[in-house]
């Protein structure tokens, strides 16, 4: 778009066609009054004389309320599930707000999760991170899967739930993680978050900050102890090295954008617990290790964090 004044970036924009459908996209890119938006859903049967867009001068926003826990979003955040819309108590930044390091407590509780492995040689602490390297073809699905189905925290320490993330991944791989879901009963206590191989990247960077968002609602609004599993991070860096030579960033190692370890401390860093608050936010992100190799841009910046 030409001539826009006063925009900002990210503010999310209503793109409206002639036939009525209506499309969102973000800002991305200014460059004096001009401005580069990214449409959710793609471009197709868009142009310059069938359309009416609007900026809404604010950042991506996602409708908060503790109905979210038993329901299915697409990595945007909005229900595909059928149950209709949920009824907003509260909306937040899906960016997310940094936690005071001096406002952190330190972690000493632990969720159990089932898998004797972990809980006796690297206990998932809570307020921390524990992420999963895994090879290409390993079963880190039914790992997160299982995880999923038996987490949970000893005895009368709170209530328990789970914000669970999937980022690119095969309509199969989507269906056997709703379907395990469902039959085990876990789906009441858990949120989840599905991004498809065929779905837009540019949602694909939404999904881990959606679902932080709602981790973080159900957290330190209701005093929840919320397990957040993402997988696949691979995915959503790749999301991000295609979005980023699209704009033009020069890359870095492997075409990588060199803010890629900033990018992913913005998700990494919102576990945690706060003083004065009863919930925890506690993430397991998995990655495949492209060619299984450890030294590859996502699982090294991510080990450093």
């Amino acid at each position: 778009l030409d001539d826009v004044e006063g925009a900002s970036f990210e503010e999310v924009v209503d793109i409206r066609l002639e036939d009525g459908t209506l499309r969102q996209g973000r800002v991305v890119q200014m460059e004096g009054s001009r401005v580069v938006i990214q449409v959710f859903e793609g471009t197709r049967g868009i142009s310059l004389d069938n359309t009416r867009t609007r900026l809404k001068g604010h950042p991506m926003e996602l409708a908060l309320s503790p109905e979210l826990l038993g329901r299915v979003f697409d990595g945007a955040g909005r229900p595909i599930d059928g149950l209709g819309d949920i009824y907003p108590v509260a909306r937040a930044n899906i960016n997310g707000t940094p936690i005071n390091p001096v406002s952190r407590v330190y972690p000493k509780n632990y969720i159990n999760t089932g898998i004797s492995t972990i809980d006796t040689l690297m206990t998932l602490i809570r307020g921390q991170k524990l992420p999963i390297f895994s090879g290409s073809g390993m079963k880190h699905n039914e790992l997160a899967a299982q995880m999923v189905r038996q987490a949970h925290v000893a005895g009368d320490d709170g209530e328990f739930a789970i914000v669970f993330a999937a980022m690119g991944v095969k309509n199969d791989v989507a269906e056997f993680f709703r379907r395990n879901f469902e039959e085990s009963g876990a789906l009441p206590r858990v949120a989840m978050f599905l991004n498809l191989a065929s779905d837009p990247i540019i949602e694909r960077i939404l999904t881990p900050r959606c679902a932080l968002t709602a981790a973080e609602y159900l957290a330190f609004n209701h005093g929840y102890h919320v397990l957040v599993v993402m997988t696949d991070m691979t995915s959503y860096c790749e999301a991000v090295r295609e979005f980023s030579s699209s704009k033009g960033e020069i890359p870095s190692r492997k075409g990588f954008p060199a803010y890629l370890y900033s990018d992913l401390a913005s998700l990494y860093e919102r576990a945690g617990m706060i003083v004065g608050k009863k919930g925890s936010v506690t993430q397991v992100p998995i990655l495949t290790m492209p060619n299984d190799d450890i030294t590859h841009p996502i699982p090294d910046l991510t080990g450093y964090i």
